[in-house]
């Protein structure tokens, strides 16, 4: 015990998320550890993140997939949906799961699990449930929350999130979403799939405004067809009259003001900071205007043995990108010397949004790219594959961008069916050797497949935008594969 009863761990994680595989890792190799969340064990993905909406999600795409075969002739009378059976698969495997891992969590010997946020009230110490507690090495793995503006009877009237929505025994018969960015688009493509009309309201100009462009302007066309879709509107109140609740917005364009009215309303703006519940001002580690955690290469913050990853840090908020930084964090805290440890790669972290159609996207965009070097751009789409054609899909399309003096692949970004598939492989690619595309243009590519589609790409280059006049020297930039022929 440390002076005025503080009890001392070997290391204390904040958050069951990712920092469940430092924490485990740590009391493999015998070490005592506590843990703190005051949700259920495995965080936001497990508990209201991507796991469950990707389990609601999949029947939403299959009801989407057969409504849209009648583009290839194949024309279904009538979709039957049990919304009930939907929601009971979710939560069936998602209570399965962190039944078993608290379970096993609560027979470890000299491991604590504390269900409870806590938050620093000096330095290195935590205070949770009514005890102080310590350690050499602390991680904050905090993770994000939802956030919900401040509009005057926004909590008088009611309104879903990401998490309540989760919990839906009925479907509304109207929605309006507030926001316009990855939660909003799949959520609405999750509602409007289930029969429910549903209106966007997004702030931005653009719908999902990390994206490429052309990417968030398809997206914006596709789901214009099966729904309402208001970008650049600033919501300005909430409110309920004779004809149910509605969002009050205003045009940023025209300043015209409009009423959308809903039988519920969803807030999907986006996720902030957790550490105004922690405090971590109070043990000195430095934070962001916005409260995400600063941290440097290694994963370490300001203060010599507090780490964090994940949400907490504010920059890539996706559940794989939080496991590959506990890996990163695990092996510096247990390096020897900063020489011994590894640095955090961010050049190739790759994303999908499961909204319909799917889009997936690594590395640069062409506005960011175009800044940094003189690249090549490489664009197919869908229906210049014959599978592509074979599915009738002719707004979907791929792009690839490359560093023009060596072939490096800067990005990849997909829209379409499978674009996780599409975009996966120039992952793999950006990370092995020298991350150029030349393992692709070497290899046979299976006739006819959706793969087609991005060796397409590469054999269609054009120079960025605004670096029309490079003529790069040295490099084939693929070769052209379209259709292809059967010998």
């Amino acid at each position: 015990m440390k002076g005025n009863n503080v009890i001392e761990y070997d290391l204390i994680v904040v958050g069951s998320g990712a920092g469940l595989n430092v924490a485990s890792s740590a009391h493999s190799m015998g070490k005592r550890v506590a843990m703190l969340d005051d949700g259920p064990l495995g965080g936001t993905c497990l508990n209201r993140g991507c796991i469950p909406t990707k389990i609601i999600l999949y029947p939403a795409e299959v009801i989407e997939t057969i409504r849209e075969a009648e583009k290839v002739g194949v024309k279904v009378s009538k979709v039957e949906i049990d919304f009930k059976l939907i929601m009971k698969r979710m939560h069936d495997l998602v209570d399965e799961d962190v039944s078993g891992m608290t379970k096993s969590l609560m027979a470890a010997r000299g491991f604590d699990f504390y269900n409870s946020a806590g938050a620093f009230v000096d330095h290195k110490v935590i205070e949770v449930d009514g005890k102080r507690i310590t350690a050499p090495m602390i991680l904050i793995a905090a993770g994000s929350r939802e956030i919900i503006p401040k509009i005057d009877g926004l909590e008088d009237i009611g309104y879903l999130t990401s998490t309540s929505a989760l919990e839906l025994e009925k479907l509304p018969k109207s929605l309006v979403i507030m926001g316009g960015g990855y939660i909003s688009t799949e959520f609405a493509h999750f509602f409007s799939a289930m029969g429910v009309k549903v209106k966007i309201v997004g702030r931005n100009p653009y719908l999902v405004p990390q994206e490429e462009r052309e990417i968030s302007v398809e997206l914006k066309r596709r789901l214009k067809e099966r729904m309402e879709v208001h970008t650049g509107m600033e919501v300005v109140g909430v409110g309920k009259d004779d004809k149910g609740k509605y969002v009050l917005a205003v045009s940023k364009k025209t300043g015209k003001e409009y009423r959308y009215h809903g039988e519920e309303i969803m807030v999907a703006i986006g996720r902030g900071s957790n550490s105004h519940i922690l405090h971590p001002e109070k043990t000195s580690v430095e934070a962001d205007e916005k409260g995400w955690i600063k941290i440097d290469q290694y994963m370490r913050t300001n203060v010599e043995g507090i780490w964090a990853i994940g949400d907490a840090i504010g920059r890539n908020l996706f559940r794989h990108t939080a496991n590959y930084e506990s890996d990163v964090a695990w092996k510096n805290m247990m390096a020897g010397s900063e020489g011994e440890m590894e640095k955090l790669d961010e050049h190739a972290v790759p994303h999908a949004v499961f909204t319909y159609p799917e889009i997936a996207g690594v590395g640069l965009k062409e506005d960011e790219a175009v800044k940094k070097y003189n690249v090549r751009v490489g664009e197919a789409k869908y229906t210049d594959a014959i599978k592509g054609y074979a599915m009738a899909d002719e707004g979907s399309f791929v792009k690839v961008i490359l560093n023009a003096e060596n072939g490096v692949i800067l990005g990849a970004h997909a829209i379409g069916p499978h674009a996780t598939t599409m975009v996966q492989p120039l992952v793999y690619l950006m990370n092995a050797g020298k991350g150029t595309y030349m393992p692709l243009a070497k290899a046979q590519t299976i006739h006819p497949a959706m793969e087609e589609i991005m060796v397409s790409a590469f054999g269609n280059m054009r120079p960025g935008r605004g670096q029309e006049t490079h003529h790069p020297q040295g490099h084939s930039h693929g070769h052209k594969h379209s259709h292809g022929h059967d010998h």
